[in-house]
């Protein structure tokens, strides 16, 4: 007969490894997101996807018998909205930067986390969670490689949605706390939908002149010349799901702060996809911030297991 021990133990390894293929998931539609910028716009592919995505989740309520309600729908709508701006921001920087860096941007979300909760929330965090977060920014550093003479606000892109990322997640575990995955997923899909059909109007009304190919990803309007986009963005689509199921299972499977580092292996999946589909090898610059950002979040989980 198994032990508490040895199930606690079979559950943190499934999660693990369910984390593992959630982040191999990610790091092929992530990339996808630049072959879908040389043809659509950031807000038509959010739009397009999100309605790809709706039936979906209808379908996954009903197979897993879990209402997609709120139970509160103010808190819900708020989170939606937080977590979209974040992601907005993150898939917009993926049509300019290189997958490592709009990565390296979003990971700084556990640092971010820490910052808030010390000057927002006035909570201590103590001296190795500030050395995380040191840690983590000389990581970001290295992985951006800011030049103040051709400091673009495209770099600030990724660190932004990560900032806004981590206000999300402090609702998800806060004012959303008895919220069920598919109701958060829902609301994050429709305020989505919302956002960007907003978007289209207001370019479609001020007509502003998107450059070709990826460099027009954020003024681009509606097209329905999709080129090689249309596939992609299904892979898009029902791949987000399929992660983002992965990754909530990987956290009922197992212990949180034993899961959470498993999430930096977007860092190996996301650049070898990149070297698969568009032949970009990963610096050794880039290896050793992104190296030093695991270990920032790695920290960071380790610190919360003990206060638990």
């Amino acid at each position: 007969m198994m032990s508490v021990a040895d199930t606690a133990r079979g559950g943190t390894a499934a999660g693990a490894l369910s984390m593992l293929a959630a982040m191999a998931v990610i790091g092929l539609i992530d990339n996808a997101v630049a072959l879908i910028a040389r043809d659509m716009g950031l807000w038509q592919f959010q739009l397009v996807r999100g309605l790809i995505c709706l039936p979906l989740l209808a379908a996954a309520s009903v197979a897993l018998r879990q209402p997609i309600r709120a139970v509160s729908l103010r808190a819900v709508t708020a989170r939606s909205a937080v977590v979209t701006v974040a992601m907005s921001l993150y898939f917009g920087a993926l049509a300019f930067l290189p997958i490592e860096q709009a990565l390296a941007g979003l990971f700084t979300s556990p640092i971010w986390i820490l910052v808030i909760t010390a000057l927002a929330l006035r909570r201590p965090v103590g001296r190795a969670r500030v050395a995380a977060v040191a840690l983590g920014f000389l990581g970001l550093i290295v992985v951006l490689e800011p030049d103040p003479a051709q400091l673009s606000p495209v770099i600030l892109m990724p660190v932004l949605g990560g900032a806004f990322y981590a206000v999300g997640m402090i609702a998800t575990n806060t004012i959303c706390a008895r919220e069920n995955a598919l109701t958060l997923l829902t609301g994050m899909i429709l305020c989505q939908i919302a956002l960007s059909a907003v978007a289209l109007a207001l370019i479609a009304a001020l007509a502003p002149e998107a450059a070709p190919g990826a460099d027009g990803f954020l003024l681009r309007g509606w097209t329905w010349e999709l080129g090689a986009a249309g596939p992609w963005l299904l892979v898009q689509a029902v791949g987000s799901l399929v992660g983002v199921g992965l990754i909530i299972r990987a956290y009922q499977l197992g212990e949180p702060s034993y899961i959470a580092p498993f999430e930096y292996a977007a860092f190996i999946s996301g650049p070898f996809f990149a070297w698969a589909l568009f032949g970009h090898l990963l610096g050794v610059q880039q290896l050793i911030g992104i190296v030093l950002i695991a270990a920032a979040g790695t920290l960071v989980a380790l610190r919360m297991r003990e206060a638990g």
